[in-house]
């Protein structure tokens, strides 16, 4: 059995890890490389680093950060933010970033995802989705873009499928409708997801304690879960997590400390 995988997300503006609700109210948390170097070190199976700098220099700087976290880490990692042609894609991978995830990008383009899928294979390709529900609570999955300001036509299940047959390697999917709020996963939806897909979903949005990660990975039947809050406040760390879920049954591989 494939180990579930935990994975804390790391926003970043100007080198330093932030966090906000929707990239609104962002308030500084931590340097980046070495919040990744302690996550690897305390059981991190993976970390995603995602780039909110708006500008063009604010890309090139993240590029260097990139370099500067591939030689302090010895884990996979995952960049994205405003990744919009195979040319930026390829300098982020060839600065050793070990993914890259899609979001806005590739519902504007969705050949973005075959393009840099059949360049590096799909293993390199990560498709974020984030949606809600229209009207709220309805089951009507909606796929949103730029951090959940913009609703689109795309519905969560057909976008997710499309996704995957244009190459993608995994989804990473977050319900706006639960993101921020600590009340837990969707998890109604990563259970269809898991059961609809043939690539591994890992879940966001939502997480307020470990109660909620073990039901994600086991009810949610999730292949990963993604957090940040919890674990750059100090609210539940990735040992005492792990602990956990191997106790509720979960296959997780076990933290050098």
């Amino acid at each position: 059995m494939v180990a579930k995988r935990i994975i804390p997300c790391l926003d970043v503006k100007d080198g330093q890890v932030v966090k906000g609700i929707h990239f609104e109210g962002l308030r500084e948390v931590g340097d980046a490389v070495g919040m990744g170097v302690r996550y690897a070190r305390e059981g991190a199976d993976e970390l995603v680093y995602l780039d909110i700098s708006a500008t063009q220099e604010g890309r090139s700087t993240f590029v260097d950060l990139v370099r500067e976290i591939a030689r302090g880490i010895d884990i996979p990692f995952t960049v994205g933010g405003g990744i919009s042609s195979i040319d930026h894609a390829a300098r982020l991978l060839d600065a050793g970033a070990d993914k890259i995830s899609l979001n806005s990008s590739a519902i504007a383009d969705p050949s973005l995802i075959t393009h840099i899928a059949s360049q590096y294979g799909s293993q390199f390709v990560v498709v974020a989705i984030d949606a809600r529900t229209i009207p709220a609570g309805s089951g009507n999955w909606r796929c949103t873009t730029h951090g959940g300001k913009v609703q689109t036509e795309r519905e969560l299940f057909a976008w997710a499928h499309e996704a995957q047959e244009r190459g993608a390697g995994e989804i990473l999917f977050t319900s706006m409708d639960h993101d921020g709020t600590c009340k837990g996963y969707a998890c109604e939806v990563y259970a269809r997801l898991h059961e609809e897909l043939k690539i591994p979903v890992i879940a966001s949005g939502g997480a307020g304690n470990i109660a909620d990660i073990v039901e994600v990975l086991t009810t949610g039947q999730a292949d990963a879960a993604l957090a940040a809050s919890i674990f750059h406040y100090g609210q539940i760390s990735i040992p005492e997590l792990k602990k956990a879920l191997a106790e509720a049954g979960v296959n997780v591989r076990p933290t050098a400390i």
